[in-house]
C-alpha cells in the first residue's frame, strides 16, 4: 500500500487532523508507504516558513524525511509531470509531479486540492480543508 502526499495534508497532518490520522499511522507503522516528491517537500517548507517561520519549516522539513520516502526528481518523473501539466494545466507543478508519482508507483493520492482529486487513473481521497 502506498499514499502520495499533497502539502495541503502534510498540514492537516501537523494541524493533529483526525481524518488523515490513519493513513500516517499506516505509514509509521510500517504497514505503508507514504511517498512524498521533492517538489512537495520543497513547497512544503516554503508554506511553512511563511507562516510559521524558518525553524518550524526546518523542523517539520526534517521530520518528513525522518518517516517519508522523499521521491527526487530524475528524467522520468520530470518528463511525466511535464506531460500531466501539459494535459491539466490547472494543476500547479507539485500537483502534476504528484499525480506522476501515483500513476508510475500505483500510490492513492491524499489530498486537500479537488481537482487533483477528480484525475482519472488513480486513486485519491480528498480532504476539504
Amino acid at each position: 500500500m502506498r499514499f502520495a502526499l499533497d502539502t495541503g495534508v502534510l498540514n492537516l497532518f501537523f494541524a493533529g487532523d483526525v481524518r488523515v490520522s490513519p493513513y500516517f499511522r499506516k505509514v509509521t507503522e510500517g504497514r505503508a508507504e507514504g511517498l512524498l516528491t521533492s517538489v512537495t517537500l520543497a513547497e512544503f517548507f516554503y508554506k511553512v516558513c511563511q507562516k510559521l517561520g524558518r525553524e518550524t519549516a526546518t523542523l517539520r522539513y526534517n521530520q518528513c524525511r525522518s518517516f517519508l520516502s522523499i521521491v527526487e526528481t530524475d528524467e522520468g518523473l520530470s518528463l511525466n509531470a511535464g506531460l500531466e501539466k501539459c494535459h491539466k494545466s490547472a494543476l500547479s507543478l507539485a500537483d502534476s509531479f504528484l499525480l506522476a508519482l501515483a500513476k508510475e508507483t500505483k500510490a492513492t493520492i491524499l489530498t486537500t486540492d479537488r481537482q487533483l482529486a477528480r484525475c482519472e487513473d488513480v486513486k485519491a481521497r480528498f480532504f476539504e480543508v
